[in-house]
């Protein structure tokens, strides 16, 4: 006999993960039923315990406001729960394939604390088929539980757009998905209890899966044509920006800019697909061409400033070179998968000496993650060339007579984002 699904009115969710997805979703889940969010960082629960955010997603006030979360690093404190939400990363390794290992650490964890009836939901970005292939297999040897008879599965990819103040978790539509009907419909309405802006229930967990792996290769695919072309456009000695501008004046043209792309999801996602794609035999063309112009982007835009610099006989070799904004989008202090190490790498194997100043950024997260030392405040008239990385709303304040003054008479400022005025600067994408 099949165990029955929980009682919605009863419910205990338990939230695996408390980063840019995690929390914003336990702090939800928290206003409307008894909620558990489990971490395995001690810093990242005591910070919590003390409605602190250091990513910025989620303020003390809507910490506070939910009344039934409560936060803990201790695995024993999941027993008892009926739902278990998984958001933790799904990154890569360093040859562009999956790492599934906090995926498929979670789901230990999970494994070992689910009871029968109990519904396992998945939220961290994989390819087709992860959930039921890696994860339940998980699952049903952790609890000695038989999949879809004893419990159940789901999918609901996360749709967090870190720093984005207007779309939140609540006004973003929510794409559902179980491993039985009766699942299914389950988590549809666990979901539709705390989403304003409903949701979507897919037909099955893969075509979810599927869904949300798309959804930011799409974006990938477009942004890397508009690179491709700010690259012809510059051997042409045409302005990217201009010819964008003139074209957008038709009606269905997509507005995509050139730029860096990392983040947690577009610049990673497409790999996803693609190892998937590349199992099954078939060899993506269009979304690795688009993946490798993108990946090159940063290199680009250091050869871009070390010629500008020779233009002006300032050997790349020994110069000091300002780069302003390390995360991987502007007013975010998110510095995941951020392109800009790319700029800063590339400039260093010129034996150029890079300082990198990012207001947004935690020192001791750019230290342990990419071994790079902030400066707190640069010094005004010590550079060779400055690089507008990120658009901070700061450095935008600055204007380019702020942002000139930090280097040299004859410096050159490059504007990766193309947010100051052009004829101000000496080159941009």
């Amino acid at each position: 006999m099949t165990a029955p699904l929980p009682d919605l009115s009863s419910i205990r969710v338990a939230v695996i993960g408390l980063g840019y997805v995690g929390l914003p979703l336990a702090a939800t889940f928290g206003k409307h039923f008894d909620t558990l969010g489990f971490d395995i960082n001690q810093r990242r629960v005591a910070e919590l315990r003390e409605h602190h955010d250091h990513t910025l997603e989620t303020s003390r006030e809507e910490l506070q406001a939910a009344a039934r979360l409560q936060v803990t690093d201790n695995p024993a404190d999941l027993a008892g729960c009926d739902v278990f939400i998984v958001t933790v990363p799904t990154p890569i390794d360093e040859y562009k394939r999956p790492d599934l290992r906090p995926l498929e650490s979670a789901s230990i964890t999970v494994g070992r604390a689910i009871g029968r009836g109990g519904v396992a939901v998945f939220e961290s970005t994989v390819y087709p088929g992860a959930t039921e292939e890696v994860c339940v297999p998980i699952i049903e040897r952790e609890s000695g539980l038989h999949f879809n008879q004893d419990f159940y599965a789901g999918y609901s990819p996360e749709r967090i757009n870190p720093g984005d103040r207007e779309h939140r978790l609540e006004t973003i539509v929510k794409v559902t998905s179980g491993s039985t009907p009766e699942a299914a419909d389950f988590v549809d309405r666990l979901y539709g209890a705390i989403i304003h802006a409903g949701t979507h229930k897919a037909s099955s967990i893969r075509v979810a899966e599927a869904a949300k792996v798309i959804e930011n290769t799409q974006r990938d695919v477009n942004i890397a044509l508009i690179n491709e072309l700010s690259l012809i456009f510059h051997r042409l000695g045409i302005d990217t920006h201009e010819v964008l501008e003139a074209a957008g004046t038709k009606w269905n043209f997509l507005p995509f800019k050139p730029g860096l792309v990392g983040g947690h999801c577009i610049g990673v996602d497409p790999y996803y697909l693609t190892h998937k794609a590349q199992q099954i035999g078939y060899h993506p063309d269009v979304i690795l061409a688009g993946r490798r112009i993108n990946d090159g982007m940063g290199s680009h835009v250091a050869r871009r400033v070390a010629k500008l610099m020779g233009k002006r006989n300032l050997a790349a070799a020994g110069a000091r070179v300002l780069v302003l904004g390390l995360a991987f989008k502007e007013n975010c202090p998110d510095v995941r998968n951020t392109r800009v190490v790319d700029i800063i790498a590339e400039l260093r194997s010129f034996n150029a000496k890079v300082d990198v100043h990012d207001p947004w950024v935690n020192a001791d997260e750019a230290r342990h993650e990419y071994g790079l030392e902030l400066v707190a405040q640069p010094q005004p008239g010590d550079y060779d060339a400055v690089i507008l990385a990120v658009a901070h709303r700061e450095f935008v304040e600055l204007g380019i007579d702020g942002i000139r003054k930090l280097g040299h008479d004859n410096a050159v400022l490059f504007d990766v984002k193309r947010v100051l005025p052009r004829q101000g600067v000496d080159g941009g994408l």
